[in-house]
Formats: C-alpha cells, structure tokens, sequence
C-alpha cells in the first residue's frame, strides 16, 4: 500500500482526493508539470519545435498531393489547403491529448506513490502540454490562411470558443480514459482504434458537403469534433460553407453533439473523482 494511503476503520481505503482544497496549488502543479513536459520532449533536439510542427505538415503534404492532385477532390473546394491544414491541426490537438491521457497516470507511477498530490493535476498537465503545441499550430493556420487569401472578419471572434470546446471535449476524454487505464490495460488499443475511425469519419480531408446521403451527413456531424470542425470552417475559412447548424438543418439537432461532449465530460470526472483515491493501490 502506498505511504499517502492509509484504511479507514471499516476497511475503506483513503488517499489524495482528485483536485484537493487549494485550487492555486492544484493550477501551480498542472502548469509546472506541463511546461516540464514541454520542454524535456524537445530536450536535445537540434531543430526542437519544429519537429512539433513537422508532423502535422508532413500529414498534410501527403494528403494534399492525394486528394488534389490525384483524386481532384479539393477542385471544388474554396481555400482546400487550409481547410486541410486546419482539420489535421485540431484533430491531432484531439489525438495528443487522449493519447497521451491514456498511460499519463501509469507513467506517473513513481510519483504518485511517494507524492501526496491532487491526481487531477496528472491529465490536466497532459492537456496543458498538448495546448501549448496546440496554440503554436494556430498561429500557423492564421498565417497560412491569410497568406491563402482568407479574409478577416467579425466571425472570427467563434474561433475562441470553438477552440475552447476543442479542450473542453478533449479534456472530458483525458480524464476518463487515464482513469480507467489503471484498471483496464485495453483501453490503449482500444482508444487507438477509436482515434482512426474518428479521424476518417470526421470531415477533416473531405467536406461534408460531398457526402452523398443526408442521413450519412447527420450522423457524422453526431460527433462534437466534426460539429468544432465544420462550424470553424465556416466561421474562419469560408462563410459561404454551411455552419453545423446548416448541415443538420438547424439549431435543435445539434444538442445531440453537445449533450454527448458535456456526457463525456462529466462521465470523466466522475469516473477520476471516484478512481483517484486508489489510483496508487490498483496501479
């Protein structure tokens, strides 16, 4: 049993709740722990966060050639390539945050045996870690769309709370899959096949105004991603592009993504809340 857990006298084992009392040193932590991560993972490397920036690029260029030079599916498509460059962008934000989520507890270990701290911090610094590579590659979209032709305007003030949703959903997902992680060493290959089939069945390399069938369209815009991914096209990239609203035919259809991002998110803390205290025993 670890040294910050002790048994209550009915046998009910107690340790470091989640988020504990002191909310500055909860935020200190998570923000300490992110800006470590954050520089160690480019410690030693020449070119540092280029590399951060490679990826998504290096995604970009292949799919670009594919779809717009070989498929000719962009032809159509107003500002193709930051319209892209842009769902790859969010969706690996997506990607790092519930990957890296997954195992974040378990890498923690010996921390979290010798540490009494709030367990929380452990996602949250994840999350952390991934928005300041995150908020990096939105300057690169702004530039790139700019240099593109995009002009500015007063709907780019969505950006904010679409990219705030984008942490939100995320987020949701940290906590409930590095929770059950500590039980269920599944999860890692399950999440893992879960993130490909979202990520082709979200419109990031196509528009979804080239899906064939109505009801194909709703269905995919069920997922909160595509509904942040749509409505973020059109608010930024292109306002002649239906919003989310437009493609599911209004406003009241779309409590469906939102019920299902704000379910995920409370099913996450709870499931967090409820695991924290014994996350040192089960690991």
């Amino acid at each position: 049993m670890s040294a910050v857990e002790h048994t209550t006298p009915s046998g009910e084992l107690r340790g470091p709740s989640a988020v504990g009392g002191d909310v500055q040193r909860f935020a200190s932590l998570a923000w300490t722990l992110a800006v470590t991560d954050f520089r160690l993972k480019f410690f030693g490397s020449v070119l540092g966060y280029l590399w951060q920036l490679m990826r998504p690029l290096l995604l970009f260029g292949v799919i670009y050639v594919v779809f717009a030079e070989f498929v000719e599916l962009g032809d159509d498509v107003r500002f193709y390539p930051v319209v892209l460059l842009t769902g790859i962008i969010l969706f690996t934000y997506f990607a790092e945050t519930t990957g890296a989520a997954v195992t974040s507890v378990m890498d923690r270990e010996s921390l979290l045996r010798k540490v009494r701290f709030p367990r929380l911090v452990i996602p949250a610094s994840v999350a952390l870690t991934a928005m300041l590579n995150f908020g990096l590659n939105v300057v690169v979209i702004l530039i790139f769309a700019l240099v593109s032709g995009v002009e500015p305007t007063w709907s780019w003030l969505q950006a904010p709370l679409l990219l705030a949703a984008l942490v939100f959903y995320a987020f949701g997902f940290a906590m409930l899959l590095s929770a059950l992680y500590v039980r269920y060493r599944d999860v890692k290959p399950i999440w893992d096949v879960v993130l490909q089939v979202t990520f082709y069945g979200t419109p990031l390399l196509y528009p979804i105004e080239v899906v064939k069938y109505e009801w194909a369209r709703e269905l995919i815009m069920m997922n909160p991603l595509a509904v942040i991914v749509q409505q973020f096209r059109h608010a930024v990239l292109d306002p002649t592009v239906p919003g989310a609203a437009g493609v599911v035919g209004g406003y009241v259809p779309l409590l469906i993504p939102l019920a299902i991002a704000v379910g995920i998110f409370a099913l996450g803390l709870r499931t967090f809340l409820r695991q924290a205290p014994r996350i040192a025993e089960d690991l």
